[in-house]
């Protein structure tokens, strides 16, 4: 088969697949109408010749087998003909029920010595009790079969040989068995994929609002420390020019650029943050080139811009700072940032902060401590900046710490562990 023949066909079997689904979906809705379909084709099909014309006057078989089975009344063959097939109306709802009362009505018919074409509702039942039944009722119902086709072979003895009437009987049984497993097997299949791809979409949707989450986390984190640092350098270099105004006029004009380049930076680290967020059309990020996070490297102007809102920082580094990667210089960054900005917000303006980064044996140490009074910051006043600094520090494995300083004034300590667990970080 050519591949133009299988693409001709992919329409035919789109079509047969949307017939199939609708077919289920009325099943489904209105099950009752298979299972009358079903009983009526049986007995046009089988029942029917037998009360027309009868097996004992068919002229197409031998002579042998119109002599060997009784010829019963219309009476009878209607009332055993009814106890074959009707049952067959429930066959899906009470299989087992269904096989039990076909099987015994088939039983007593061949007692009888009578022979019918309804016979083959036993082999429906079979089939229905293998795909609908439970599958401990099979043994006792292939126990019963067997039987019933051991009888039935018994009975045709004077016309065919006990063997061979068994073989073909029982082979016919085995295949309505294999059916049914086989349907059985493959809606079991088709079941559980179905109940996988549910699952894995809900799992999508899940990771999907899991990322959103995250990421509504970060944006929320990296706004807090942009927009509180800066305003509160904002706000300080506003109060002190305030103050310089009348005594000297040129620190007057200084905090007011100082508060304009601030506010620039603010606002393009606001930018930057939110570009993430933004796309165009096709995909791919839209707005100007984004510059990148900020690193150890920017620590220095971080200080520049403190010392300029009053505060005395002290800044020193050890070991191979410059060499971490990006990751870490942003918490790094950022966890200096909300100290200096706690610091502004609550030591006095002529207090003293000692900055250290340390890196050693794998192990990264951050250190601001100030002089400002530690009442003002006491252990039970916790913020966002701080869950926000022990968040990123957990990232890294690590823990931050902040209290009363030992000489005075307060102490912010992070430890972030450099060591990578599992691959690189």
């Amino acid at each position: 088969m050519t591949t133009d023949d299988i693409s001709g066909m992919a329409p035919l079997v789109a079509r047969l697949s949307r017939v199939g689904q609708r077919l289920r979906q009325a099943d489904r809705t209105h099950p009752w109408v298979l299972d009358t379909a079903v009983v009526v084709l049986v007995f046009l099909m089988f029942c029917l010749p037998d009360l027309l014309h009868g097996v004992a006057d068919d002229g197409d078989g031998p002579r042998r087998f119109r002599l060997v089975f009784t010829r019963l009344p219309v009476a009878g063959t209607l009332a055993l003909q009814a106890g074959l097939v009707l049952p067959l109306l429930w066959r899906r709802r009470r299989p087992a029920a269904a096989f039990g009362v076909i099987a015994a009505v088939f039983v007593a018919q061949w007692s009888l010595g009578a022979a019918l074409r309804a016979d083959v509702a036993l082999f429906v039942a079979l089939y229905s009790l293998a795909l609908h039944g439970r599958l401990r009722q099979l043994p006792w119902a292939c126990a019963v079969t067997a039987g019933a086709m051991a009888l039935v072979a018994v009975r045709a003895s004077a016309a065919v040989s006990v063997w061979d009437a068994l073989f073909f009987l029982l082979s016919t049984a085995t295949a309505a068995l294999a059916l049914g497993l086989m349907v059985r097997i493959r809606r079991a299949q088709l079941a559980g994929l179905r109940d996988r791809a549910a699952r894995l979409e809900i799992e999508r949707d899940q990771r999907s609002r899991l990322a959103t989450a995250t990421e509504r986390t970060r944006v929320a984190r990296e706004m807090h420390d942009i927009v509180g640092h800066n305003l509160s350098v904002i706000i300080t270099l506003a109060d002190a020019g305030t103050y310089a105004t009348d005594i000297a006029p040129e620190r007057g004009k200084e905090a007011l650029r100082l508060i304009g380049d601030t506010g620039r930076q603010a606002l393009g680290e606001l930018r930057r943050v939110l570009g993430v967020l933004r796309e165009t059309a096709d995909g791919s990020p839209g707005g100007p080139d984004l510059s990148p996070q900020p690193g150890i490297a920017d620590i220095d102007a971080l200080c520049a811009k403190v010392r300029a809102a009053g505060l005395e920082v002290v800044y020193r580094t050890s070991g191979e700072v410059d060499a971490l990667d990006n990751g870490v210089q942003l918490t790094v960054y950022r966890i200096v940032q909300e100290a200096l900005t706690n610091t502004l917000k609550h030591a006095e303006t002529d207090a003293r902060v000692h900055l250290a980064v340390v890196e050693t044996d794998g192990r990264l140490t951050i250190r601001v401590q100030d002089t400002g009074p530690a009442v003002a910051r006491g252990p039970h006043e916790e913020g966002h900046g701080l869950v926000g600094m022990r968040e990123r520090a957990a990232l890294y494995g690590g823990t931050v710490s902040a209290g009363p300083a030992a000489g005075g004034g307060w102490s912010v300590e992070a430890v972030l562990d450099l060591t990578p667990q599992g691959g690189a970080r």
